[in-house]
């Protein structure tokens, strides 16, 4: 596959053909990039710089980094 998952903040996937273009995997908006393949009944999708994002929001970065979904924090 022919993408950028350097984790350059500048710039998107290579293949990215959105505009405006969208974000790399390593930037910090990584998550503003579009679905190009929905497994709802899976439970993740494919996002076009390479990031699979789970539906408890858990992320699975390019370089096999894993982001564990954010911490909920009720209050008493």
């Amino acid at each position: 596959m022919n993408r950028d998952d350097t984790g350059s903040a500048g710039g998107g996937c290579r293949t990215c053909r959105h505009q405006p273009e969208c974000p790399s995997a390593g930037a910090p908006d990584h998550d503003a990039a579009r679905v190009v393949a929905a497994h709802p009944a899976q439970g993740w999708s494919l996002l076009c710089n390479g990031v699979i994002v789970f539906d408890d929001l858990g992320e699975l970065l390019p370089d096999g980094r894993v982001l564990a979904p954010p911490s909920v924090v009720l209050a008493a």
